[in-house]
Order: C-alpha cells, then sequence, then structure tokens
C-alpha cells in the first residue's frame, strides 16, 4: 500500500498535500482516542480491584484533556468520601 502511495505521489505531486494532511489526520485521531482509553475516569481497565476508579480522583485532579476557565488547585470537595 506505501508502494501505491508513493507512486501516486510521483505521478500526481499535487496529490502529496492529501496524503500528508490524512495522515496526521488519522495520527492525531488515534492519539487523541488512545489518551481517552488511558487517563479517562470513565474507562476501567481493572474492573476487581478498582470497579468505581472516579470515585478515587480528588477535586484537584485535572481529567480533562483541557480546561479554559477552571483552576483545580483551589476546588475542595463538597461530597462524602467513598
Amino acid at each position: 500500500m506505501l508502494l501505491q502511495i508513493i507512486l501516486q505521489a510521483k505521478r500526481h505531486p499535487s496529490s502529496i498535500p492529501i496524503f500528508i494532511y490524512t495522515g496526521v489526520g488519522g495520527t492525531g485521531a488515534a492519539l487523541y482516542v488512545s489518551h481517552l482509553a488511558l487517563f479517562n475516569p470513565d474507562v476501567s481497565w481493572n474492573r476487581k480491584n478498582n470497579p468505581e476508579p472516579w470515585n478515587k480522583l480528588g477535586p484537584n485532579d485535572q481529567y480533562k484533556f483541557y480546561s479554559v476557565n477552571v483552576d483545580y488547585s483551589k476546588l475542595k470537595r463538597e461530597g462524602p468520601d467513598f
């Protein structure tokens, strides 16, 4: 498949940006999905030892990818400890 892409790029040089943007977009999507799978508290990989990982998060833990206006270091816990 890589050989076909190279041959297509040699025949039609104007198609090179399409291959670049498609590769960058696919790589970015794969990295974002892997970030969600590894660091999102809604995903539980170890169900026997940690069935509810979202209960162990403190108010200072930032689990969002990017937060605009929230300073997580100043938040306080509002509910009971489980």
